[in-house]
């Protein structure tokens, strides 16, 4: 029992000294961009009502929440995700205010994920979401602010890729899919499991047109040049929609000078129900997965109550740090602690240098010293 209490569970872990002062650090680097795009800080609980995360809600699978009861008996529900938080505070609080609203936040959030899936249970993340605002000029401050704080970070090498729900979903209404069928098949494709997506609309009896149109998104990436094609391909109102609002997006991000960063993937589907227009990914060397994830949810503040477009991102901070270092990029930390030795004599003078040296900016650490 003993030795059990001296190790942390499945998924978490202690994080201390100088790799906690880099990651300070970089948390500290990162919420300069976002204080400087005019984003300002929000807090919101640890803990929500079980229904902040619903299905209906569109965020993680029940089986992911870390779910427990009050006193009250209600369902309580570890945040898994910051957005439908957000969404709701802003729901309660804000939506009185003038739009746009610029929030940005910091804390950690949990998922009861298989051991076998080696993915830490409580991550730290540090996001932001612009409420009240629709256009492309939206999406594209999201995306530049992304790709700002990621360079202030130190990361130099790093790609976004940009997707479109509505492309996707523009072919499933012309295919005449129903929403369960939509929901399995975005899974296969976002996975790149074509055999997959292939046997679910044979069954479902998709016509051979919206079949092979449905099948060759999984492919469909790279840069602004093929988007016409994919317009075209796709055939109907809503896809091609989608399609102008990437370029128009792109056009604002070449203002920005930011470009080069950006790629273009419509096979790239979020897990969220909750988006519902442009979605983008941040990769970089080093880690598996993205170190950055975003996108639009024009309908998820409706669940609370209020009707508002909305576009956020969110960045893992520990997958950052697990980048910059594989990328063995420096991380700026104070110095070490001045050691100042004392005797029980001395601790006098010592004591008195010691408020000097604080008083100057210089971090001391005051130590004994055997006579």
């Amino acid at each position: 029992m003993q030795t059990q209490l001296l190790h942390t569970p499945e998924g978490v872990r202690d994080i201390y000294g100088r790799e906690y002062a880099k990651k300070l650090s970089v948390q500290s680097l990162i919420h300069d961009k976002f204080s400087s795009y005019g984003y300002q800080d929000i807090q919101t609980p640890t803990f929500e009502f079980f229904d902040v995360f619903s299905k209906e809600i569109g965020t993680t699978p029940s089986r992911e929440l870390y779910k427990f009861f009050d006193k009250e008996g209600n369902t309580l529900a570890l945040r898994p995700d910051f957005t439908p938080s957000v969404a709701r505070c802003a729901a309660k609080y804000f939506m009185d205010s003038p739009a746009p609203l610029r929030f940005c936040y910091l804390g950690n959030t949990f998922t009861n994920t298989s051991n076998l899936q080696g993915k830490l249970k409580e991550v730290t993340q540090m996001g932001a979401e612009l409420i009240g605002d629709e256009s492309a000029i939206a999406d594209a401050e999201l995306i530049s602010l992304m790709i700002e704080a990621l360079k202030n970070t130190g990361l130099k090498r790093f790609q976004i890729s940009v997707g479109q729900v509505e492309y996707f979903k523009g072919i499933c209404d012309d295919a005449g899919l129903d929403a369960g069928t939509e929901r399995t098949l975005r899974e296969y494709i976002s996975n790149k499991n074509l055999f997959g997506a292939e046997t679910l609309l044979m069954e479902k009896e998709v016509d051979e047109k919206h079949k092979n149109v449905l099948l060759r998104i999984a492919e469909m990436f790279g840069g602004i040049d093929f988007l016409a094609e994919a317009g075209e391909l796709a055939g109907n109102t809503r896809s091609r929609n989608a399609i102008r609002r990437l370029e128009e997006v792109f056009s604002v991000l070449k203002l920005y000078g930011l470009e080069e960063y950006v790629s273009f993937d419509l096979g790239m589907l979020s897990r969220y129900n909750y988006y519902t227009g442009i979605i983008f990914k941040a990769y970089t060397y080093g880690v598996g997965d993205a170190v950055i994830k975003g996108g639009r949810y024009d309908n998820l503040l409706s669940q609370f109550g209020k009707d508002a477009p909305a576009i956020g991102f969110v960045a893992v901070i520990d997958d950052l740090l697990e980048a910059l270092s594989g990328q063995q990029i420096p991380v700026p930390v104070k110095d070490d602690p001045v050691q100042l030795f004392y005797t029980k004599h001395t601790f006098p003078e010592a004591l008195k240098e010691a408020k000097k040296l604080r008083e100057e900016g210089v971090c001391v650490r005051m130590a004994a010293h055997e006579e």
